[in-house]
């Protein structure tokens, strides 16, 4: 499974109530804020709709086991 590092690049102003509440619901809070997101169907949907207002990039998958012996994900 891979993820998304996902960019808010573009300004929401004069944009549709509706691409805020996409823009809002990725966790994004401000211009240049970045979130890491799995690679979902659902999130390819959002990031679909405000595709213009983003940048998106895949990150490839880095595991390391940590000394307690979970996985942890590196990006």
């Amino acid at each position: 499974m891979g993820y998304l590092k996902i960019t808010w690049k573009k300004s929401c102003i004069g944009r549709s109530p509706r691409q805020r509440k996409v823009i809002q619901s990725l966790g994004l809070r401000r211009l240049n804020h970045s979130v890491i997101h799995s690679d979902s169907a659902t999130i390819r949907g959002m990031v679909e709709k405000v595709v213009h207002l983003l940048e998106v990039e895949e990150v490839i998958e880095e595991s390391e086991t940590t000394t307690s012996g979970k996985t942890r994900v590196k990006s």
